[in-house]
């Protein structure tokens, strides 16, 4: 019994470390972790410290087994403990980081259920909004200077001619691997290994999400250019993992995938990109990092937009599930519809048909009047 109660949780574990990627899939999950491990074996145990302890804290309060065996109680818990670690200015194995990483992933579920109580009443998801909410306090509450749990100092951003990449020469082998990197930042890791493993974990769950991740970076990518942004934050994907996020987000996961929603996803990805900068100069004037507020942001306007588009079709929220299923669903509900419209027509012009000369449907005489 306890052996089995084990394997659970891991699997739940698993699974919170894909759904950053809104993947629900452990052998995904699996691979992921071990590009963490890859990038740094500290952020990766600061990771699944925080996943096991969100997750943790959803079964003691009791919140829906089933979306916690999904790991949607743990993904934010993921973030929290990575992105703590990569902010924190002590370096590797300073221990008493797991004290704040542990408080804050509890806090998790509390806040994830709070937002969704609100989202719920427009269907929508929460997204990481829990993990910008916990991250961005701990280091409000902490800052550089604090004595137990300094954060490296971020410095406002200025724009300057000198950034211009095209008066710099572009190197193309640190731009191909920014792609990966830009899919491996979502998880705040630089290292093009790591994201190729979580793009390859990716393709083994779904190859609809990800190839919206690799063209969501491409498009950060692109658009940093067309802002003129330093060439270490292309090289380093910090441009890339926001429109890595919408993109998906967009093209598949909760609108059904066609074609016009997958240049809709390419759409939400620019405009992502360019939120990601507005949110970057203004969060870095008070020592903050955007995280993922641009794709929070920008993904839900999307998901607020109202269309007579059929094919642009919203899923309900508890019917998300994969693109490639979320696809079929689209298809059932596409041609039921179409076979009720049928049956609705039918019984009109039978009605029709079977009405009297002469008369209309209601029985009533034509008036004919004639002008001459």
């Amino acid at each position: 019994m306890g052996q089995v109660v084990v394997l659970q949780l891991v699997d739940c574990v698993l699974r919170g470390v894909s759904q950053v990627m809104f993947v629900n899939n452990p052998l995904s999950g699996l691979l992921i972790t071990a590009g963490l491990f890859l990038q740094s074996p500290w952020c990766a145990v600061n990771a699944l410290v925080g996943t096991v302890v969100s997750t943790a804290s959803a079964l003691v309060l009791k919140q829906n087994r089933g979306s916690v065996a999904a790991g949607l109680y743990g993904y934010n818990g993921t973030l929290v403990g990575m992105l703590m670690a990569v902010f924190s200015a002590r370096g590797d194995w300073y221990w008493w980081l797991l004290m704040p990483n542990t408080c804050l992933s509890m806090l998790c579920p509390v806040v994830s259920s709070a937002l969704s109580s609100v989202a719920s009443k427009w269907d929508l998801p929460i997204f990481t909004l829990p993990f910008n909410i916990l991250v961005c306090l701990h280091m409000v509450a902490t800052g550089p200077t604090n004595p137990y749990f300094p954060q490296v100092l971020i410095e406002p951003k200025h724009s300057s001619p000198l950034n211009n990449t095209a008066s710099e020469g572009v190197d193309i082998t640190k731009l191909v691997l920014s792609l990966p990197v830009g899919v491996g930042q979502v998880y705040g890791c630089a290292n093009p290994w790591t994201g190729g493993i979580i793009t390859l974990g990716l393709l083994l769950s779904s190859p609809t999400i990800c190839l919206h991740a690799v063209l969501g970076s491409a498009v950060g990518m692109l658009f940093a250019f067309a802002l003129a942004a330093p060439l270490e934050d292309i090289y380093a994907g910090l441009w890339g993992y926001n429109s890595v996020l919408s993109c998906i987000a967009i093209g598949g996961m909760f609108y059904a995938f066609t074609w016009q929603t997958h240049l809709l996803a390419l759409t939400c990805a620019f405009f992502c990109a360019y939120m990601s900068a507005a949110v970057s100069n203004v969060m870095s004037l008070f020592g903050l990092p955007a995280c993922t507020w641009p794709f929070c942001l920008s993904t839900l306007t999307f998901l607020l937009m109202l269309t007579e588009i059929s094919a642009i079709y919203k899923l309900p929220l508890s019917m998300v599930s994969y693109p490639e299923e979320n696809r079929q669903y689209y298809r059932k509900q596409r041609d039921c519809k179409r076979s009720r419209d049928t049956q609705r027509q039918e019984q009109e012009n039978s009605k029709e048909e079977s009405a009297p000369i002469g008369e209309n449907v209601a029985g009533r005489p034509h008036i004919r009047l004639t002008v001459e």
